[in-house]
């Protein structure tokens, strides 16, 4: 006995259809699957560069991570000094990132760059961390920056991104410092006392600091 719509025509003798006849649609939830493996395979390559802030290799790099066809997911940028730091994170399938590897290699040879390049890992989970920005502003003098990470570790608080810098206050001439912290907090950590330690610290070393969460 034939019936359309079985893969070879045939029903067993009770008339059901034999269980192989799901095999198209298993195949596709397979595909559909080994896909979604695929598209969340892309590895990691991280690129930094130091180089004099007037030669600027962004758009270079830019350039070479997408003709390599890799995708560029972040970038930090910053001029310090006379220098400008460039931090590039490119992924893509591995064939792409060692065209990308290969295209950096050449561009090394430049002898007013400083570049490396690795492989390297997505971040694990974070989200125990809670995300605050703490900012401090004092007269400048040594050891600020490093009592103020010292009380962080301390802690076993992480410091994800840091932005200092001194100046000279408009007013009254005075070298003035300033830093900005984003910091992840443990949430076990109780965050009322631990903002009254920090403060407690920040008026012993006679710093004007405020803590608060980052808001998105």
């Amino acid at each position: 006995m034939l019936l359309a719509g079985s893969p070879d025509g045939q029903v067993s003798s009770n008339g059901v259809i034999p269980h192989h006849a799901d095999f198209p649609r298993a195949n596709l939830l397979k595909s559909s699957s080994a896909s979604s493996v695929r598209a969340g395979a892309d590895e990691q390559l991280l690129i930094q560069v130091l180089t004099p802030a007037l030669q600027s290799p962004l758009l270079t790099l830019a350039r070479r991570i997408a003709d390599a066809g890799c995708n560029l997911a972040e970038a930090r940028v910053a001029t310090i000094g006379t220098e400008i730091s460039l931090m590039l994170l490119a992924t893509g399938a591995w064939d792409a990132l060692a065209k990308l590897e290969s295209a950096l290699t050449k561009l090394a040879r430049d002898e007013s760059l400083r570049l490396v390049h690795y492989r390297t890992r997505p971040r694990e989970n974070s989200s125990h961390l809670l995300p605050y920005l703490v900012e401090v502003v004092a007269a400048d003098r040594p050891g600020i920056v490093a009592r103020i990470v010292e009380f962080f570790s301390q802690h076993e608080i992480s410091v994800e991104q840091l932005n200092s810098t001194h100046y000279q206050a408009m007013q009254t001439g005075a070298e003035m410092f300033q830093a900005q912290f984003t910091i992840g907090i443990p949430s076990e950590i109780h965050i009322a006392a631990l903002r009254d330690d920090f403060l407690e610290l920040c008026d012993g070393l006679n710093l004007d600091a405020i803590m608060d969460p980052v808001k998105f």
